[in-house]
């Protein structure tokens, strides 16, 4: 049996959006169920993100430590960002992320995977890079703001962090999700049979 989820859309008799932020919004739809009865759902309205898993000639995992105001917790993480622009092509917006957070660049690139973060009340979409080949990128270093002025960053080794995810000690989702597809992706065909940095992305369309 092949499992693979599918695109599907319910009825929506009506719908608004009583929150608008920055970044996000929250939207209220009036959806019919099966039964034909209509429940409303409330949800995030997301942008959609992209992460990125950079591993080094040594086998450690590039990562970041933020403080996350909405979980009180600073946590360990990969670096990450929204997109920006509709349409924007992921793979140039996690180059962007990577020297921003990080100062570094990559000279080979793969999708890892992809993701929903919370498809029960948030349609963000992620998508998780795979970058190796790392080098000091060039140039001045990003001017950080807000919490990213408090960040610290390490080289861990993938088994050390493999270790801490198993053992509860690492929450954050696209450095959970990312390390363990990465050890997956190594015990199956191997990284270099991983989808290519610019394969579809149906949930967030882009142009090359």
């Amino acid at each position: 049996m092949t499992i693979k989820d599918t695109p599907e859309e319910w009825e929506i008799r009506a719908t608004r959006t009583p929150f608008t932020g920055a970044k996000t919004s929250v939207r209220t739809d009036d959806v019919v169920m099966p039964d034909g009865s209509v429940a409303t759902r409330d949800y995030q309205v997301h942008p959609g993100s992209v992460a990125v898993l950079a591993l080094d000639s040594e086998d450690r995992v590039l990562v970041i430590r933020q403080y996350r105001h909405p979980v009180r917790q600073r946590l360990w993480e990969i670096p990450a960002g929204l997109l920006d622009v509709p349409g924007e092509n992921p793979l140039h917006a996690a180059r962007r992320e990577l020297y921003e957070e990080a100062h570094v660049k990559a000279e080979d690139w793969r999708v890892l995977t992809d993701l929903y973060t919370t498809p029960g009340g948030c349609d963000e979409a992620v998508r998780i890079f795979l970058a190796r080949e790392l080098s000091e990128a060039e140039g001045e270093r990003f001017a950080a703001e807000h919490e990213e002025t408090d960040m610290e960053l390490a080289r861990v080794p993938v088994a050390d962090l493999v270790r801490d995810v198993l053992a509860g000690e690492l929450h954050n989702n696209c450095l959970v999700v990312g390390v363990l597809a990465l050890v997956a992706a190594r015990q199956g065909d191997g990284l270099d049979a991983l989808r290519p940095a610019e394969a579809p992305w149906p949930a967030r369309p882009f142009e090359s």
